[in-house]
């Protein structure tokens, strides 16, 4: 396997595959299905706690186990796609994601629903970093800037859009059966996708694939990302909760400690901590975390004061926060396109406008004063903040992955969307505490308004490392000032 300390200029070299961006709207559609499984179940869960008699402690894991199994197996399925190819990973996936949404549709009970979600995340987490690897393979200069606008906008358009399509679905079916169909609906799509991977996406050519998997990495780090991710996820705050999280945070220190050993050995291991010395991997992995711990709980509070505070149906619920995902979806594929020659200011400029535009939407929110026609007066402010979404993601994500070696693509890939998940389960907890917390009176709009500014502050974050990143990138004498489509300097071991 190639070492993610030297550059690979065979690869550059090489001829791109013809069929590649065929291949990408193949991995883009997989991605979306998972993706969308994130929020679409919400607007269900009334109806799932009605039909199967959920408790709310069931309800809580029909939505917080997916997160968790698909950020536990991320990183591993990543470094399993780079070592024994990214397509048979990626049917694999898929395979599994799909099995699991028929489980879900038919499920009997409660317990088998969960059960059915936790199959489902481990689906969408082999999926997701092959999707990444992918792109790293297959495109090369400018055409991969514009193939991870493409992947930004999958993010984006996924994450808004969940709740409007799950609010048709219960609208058009009913609400006894609509909520199978949310899980049902993944049916034909995964069978296509399967079918159309197949023929597309090219297979590993490798003559003999790595040995060295590093079981114990893999272990050691699932057992630290559950650690971190179960109090966060659950939400409980109890002192056993309380002492997983610290007991997974030291076992991630002890992932980091192993890697350096095996790494000096010579061995392969889980992840490379030279990866974070590749130019621009570091910075954008944590801008990302900061990002979506502010990203995910934007459409948590609003479609919670949407329905719970004004009475808004799942439907309308979701059709006012469409502009935002309308917005994402017209900058993604831009931001994509001139990340290559503006670089982090892309980023900068993108996470100004999402901030200003939630600025904006909690003034309005209290000028509204929690009248009906509350989702026409947010519409302008909620279309400014996607548009700003849509230089983010995939413009960080480009700058993040741009030099990260082919043969690594997957396991950086998979690092990248784990600090996204982590950072997705920090905000809906911080944010959802203070929502409630708002709310809890009676006032729905105190609620809203301390959730939207918390999601400003940790917005904030993610500007402040994106503020950093871009002054060091000018000062003359960095290593790092050149535009993604140039070479690296390779690190040093």
């Amino acid at each position: 396997m190639t070492d993610a300390r030297t550059s690979t200029p065979a690869d550059a070299a090489a001829e791109p595959d013809p069929n590649r961006w065929k291949a990408l709207s193949v991995c883009l559609t997989a991605g979306f299905m998972t993706l969308l499984d994130v929020s679409i179940v919400n607007v269900a869960l009334p109806s799932i706690a009605d039909q199967l008699d959920a408790s709310a402690s069931a309800l809580q894991w029909v939505v917080s186990g997916y997160a968790l199994t698909f950020g536990l197996v991320l990183v591993s399925a990543g470094r399993l796609g780079d070592a024994r190819g990214r397509r048979t990973l990626f049917i694999a996936g898929v395979v599994v994601f799909t099995l699991a949404s028929l489980a879900a549709g038919l499920a009997q009970s409660a317990a088998w629903l969960v059960a059915a979600r936790l199959a489902q995340g481990v689906g969408g987490g082999i999926i997701n970093p092959q999707v990444s690897g992918l792109i790293q393979q297959l495109f090369q200069g400018a055409e991969r800037g514009r193939a991870f606008g493409r992947l930004g906008t999958t993010i984006g358009v996924s994450t808004a859009i969940g709740p409007v399509l799950g609010g048709v679905i219960l609208a058009v079916v009913g609400a006894d059966h609509g909520w199978r169909w949310v899980f049902l609906v993944n049916l034909p799509v995964g069978v296509l996708a399967i079918l159309l991977s197949l023929r597309y996406i090219a297979p590993r050519r490798d003559k003999e694939p790595a040995r060295d998997l590093d079981p114990v990495g893999a272990l050691l780090l699932g057992a630290g990302v559950v650690g971190v991710l179960w109090p966060l996820v659950s939400e409980q705050w109890e002192p056993l909760d309380l002492g997983l999280l610290v007991a997974g945070l030291v076992v991630l220190a002890v992932f980091v400690v192993w890697e350096r050993r095996l790494d000096a050995r010579g061995r392969t291991p889980m992840v490379r901590l030279s990866l974070f010395r590749v130019p621009g991997y570091a910075t954008g992995a944590l801008l990302a975390l900061a990002y979506f711990s502010g990203f995910t709980g934007i459409f948590f509070v609003l479609t919670l004061y949407l329905q719970d505070g004004l009475g808004y149906t799942p439907l309308q619920a979701g059709l006012a926060i469409t502009p935002f995902a309308l917005g994402s979806a017209v900058t993604a594929a831009i931001g994509g396109r001139v990340v290559s020659t503006r670089g982090r200011a892309v980023v900068v400029t993108g996470l100004v406008l999402v901030i200003a535009g939630l600025l904006l939407a909690e003034v309005l929110l209290g000028a509204a004063g929690g009248r009906s026609t509350t989702g026409w007066w947010t519409a302008a402010p909620l279309l400014l903040a996607g548009l700003g979404s849509g230089l983010v993601i995939s413009p960080n994500q480009t700058l993040a992955l741009e030099h990260v070696p082919v043969a690594e693509a997957g396991a950086a890939g998979g690092v990248l969307q784990t600090g996204q998940r982590l950072g997705s389960a920090v905000g809906i907890a911080v944010v959802g505490a203070l929502y409630f917390a708002g709310a809890g009176s009676g006032d729905g709009t105190a609620g809203i308004t301390h959730g939207l500014l918390a999601t400003v502050a940790l917005l904030g974050v993610a500007l402040a490392i994106g503020v950093v990143d871009l002054v060091r990138r000018r000062r003359p004498g960095t290593d790092d000032v050149r535009g993604p489509g140039t070479a690296p300097r390779a690190p040093q071991p």
